[in-house]
This record gives structure tokens, sequence and C-alpha cells, in this order.
């Protein structure tokens, strides 16, 4: 993208022959060759093996030495680090399936492979990323967990993102879309929203920037609990032109993240249709609303040609792009 948004998941090429890979593949389906994703680039790089699980990366400036993610052979994680160890997304993962729960690693293998995408966004876009190792307190760490056993909450809690792994199972995820009355529903946007909860705090970290936050959103100090309550009580949730889906109604810190998974949810599809040729190149918020809203509207529309409900069932309102402009400024910031 042009300056002011910079660029997150995308089209990605192999820096060997050219060849359009995916942002998960291992390897070149043209040329064979290995393939990694280097964090500190942004980018997925052709790589050499010389011996004993290392590789060489040659599109640099001067050659590096690297080896795969700690967790590759379980999970197919393409993350490279230098020297032994876990990638920086793989490193923040503090709980995952016992190796006798075949059900949980196989919904964990594809937990993680959403959040390496989202990790990989959230630093092209210069969020910060602290571990909890580096801060005990408010530091981010992810719980993934089976429900096989036992039942699991998906949220977030000062750092903590806990997430119920059955959400990863598609019949599992779809039966809760439909008795919840969701439009959509996805492993993906879990975590995008999730990670909202946690940005809170550390973008709306000023007087002036919570009082315009408040303004839009309502006031945070809400009975939280209250509201949970209050919400899943009514049998129908209208949505007001005010909010971008019902669950967004609950309460304010909802909305907030609501509206954050859809920034995210929005750069991230638009960036890789340009790259595709499929909408313009942007820089401001202004611009990245009108594209994505001919390009919205144009998907849709391809989908109901496939007999496919829309891809992105969802209304912006004037409103509901005052909260994204704002969620917008506060991440450039």
């Amino acid at each position: 993208m042009a300056v002011g948004i910079r660029a997150h998941v995308r089209a990605f090429s192999c820096s060997h022959c050219g060849q359009v890979v995916s942002f998960d593949d291992l390897g070149c389906g043209r040329c064979d060759s290995p393939l990694g994703y280097v964090p500190d680039r942004s980018e997925l790089v052709a790589v050499t093996h010389v011996g004993d699980g290392e590789l060489v990366d040659l599109t640099g400036a001067e050659p590096r030495r690297w080896r795969r993610c700690e967790t590759s052979p379980l999970t197919g994680c393409n993350w490279l680090v230098e020297g032994d160890g876990l990638c920086l997304s793989c490193a923040l993962t503090r709980v995952r399936p016992n190796d006798q729960d075949p059900e949980g690693l196989g919904e964990w293998v594809e937990a993680e492979r959403a959040k390496r995408r989202l990790l990989h966004q959230l630093t092209s876009l210069g969020l910060p990323v602290v571990s909890r190792n580096e801060d005990t307190q408010q530091g981010l760490v992810f719980d993934l967990l089976s429900s096989v056993a036992t039942k699991v909450i998906t949220g977030h809690d000062n750092g903590i993102i806990t997430l119920d792994l059955a959400e990863a199972d598609d019949e599992h995820r779809e039966r809760l879309r439909r008795s919840l009355n969701e439009p959509y529903r996805t492993l993906l946007g879990h975590f995008r929203h999730e990670i909202g909860h946690y940005y809170w705090p550390i973008l709306v970290d000023d007087d002036d920037t919570l009082a315009a936050c408040r303004s839009l959103f309502g006031d945070d100090r809400e009975d939280y609990a209250l509201a949970v309550k209050q919400h899943y009580e009514r049998d129908v949730v209208d949505i007001p032109d005010t909010h971008i889906s019902a669950y967004a109604t609950m309460h304010p810190y909802e909305d907030w993240a609501e509206s954050f998974a859809h920034y995210l949810h929005i750069l991230d599809t638009l960036e890789t249709a340009a790259q595709f040729g499929l909408a313009p190149p942007v820089a401001t918020f202004s611009e990245v609303i009108e594209a994505w809203l001919r390009l919205s509207v144009g998907l849709n529309q391809v989908n109901r040609s496939m007999g496919r409900d829309d891809l992105y069932p969802f209304v912006l309102t004037p409103t509901v792009v005052r909260k994204l402009a704002f969620v917008d400024s506060v991440v450039r910031r």
C-alpha cells in the first residue's frame, strides 16, 4: 500500500522463481525451494538446506542462517528463527492440548495458523506485541485450550487471550453461529476481536483519547457483568445503525473490540485484493473506506453468483465508519 498504511497479509511470491505462494507455505510448488517467513522483514523467502537443520537465506545483502520454528513438525509453522527455539508467534502460546488429545491437537494446528496471520498483521502495522515474559502483569499470551473434556470460554483478561479450540471445527462453529444468529464467525475473527481488547489500554492511553473514545463507543465504566447478562437474556438483539454487529451492542468494550476486528478485516482483505489488481492502493482512511465499500459489494455479488452467502454481511453506516476512523487514528499514532 501507499505511505500511511503499511502492508500486512498480502500476496506473497517465491523469492527464487517469482511464483505466487501462500502465507503458510513451506515450499514453492514451482521450483521446490523451501520457504520460510522472516518476521523482522515481514517476508516469505526461499531458503537453502545446509545440513543439521540449518537453512540459509540468500535473498538479503548478507546471508543469514536460520532454523525452522521448534513447533514446525507438529503445526507446520513456516516461521524462521535464528538459533533454536520458538518463533515470535508460537512463543506466545502458553497452553496447548496435550499429546494424548488428537482432536485438540488438530484444532491447535488450525489455531496456530490463524494466530500467525494475526501476528504478522499486527507487527506489520507497527502495533506493539509485548509478551508475558516481558510484562508479567499485562503482557500478551495465548491459552489455546481443548474443550473435549472441559468447558472453555473464549475471552481476554489483562493480556491473556483464551480460545476454545472447538472454534477451529467448522461444524461446531457453524452450529454456534446459527444458534447465536450471527452473520459471520471465523477463527481469525475471534483472534482479531480478542486482540482488540488487549489493545484498548495500550491505544486509548490518555484522558483526551479516552474522552474521544467514550463519545463514540459509550462509557466503558458501565457494569460489564450486568451488560452481558442483559444481552443474553434478550430473545432478539436488533442492530442499530450505530453498531457493526449485535454483539457490539452488549457493552462499549465489545463495541470497541468488534470495530477493531473489522478494521483488521478490512485492511487485510483490501491489501490482498490490491496485490491482485482487484482494488486500488490507498493511503488515507477515507480512501480505505471508499475502496472497501466498492470491493465488499463486488465480492458479495460474486458470492451470490455462486449461490453462496455474502462474504461481508455487514453494513458500514456513517456512525460505524466514524468508529473505524477512530481505531485507524490511534493505530497510526
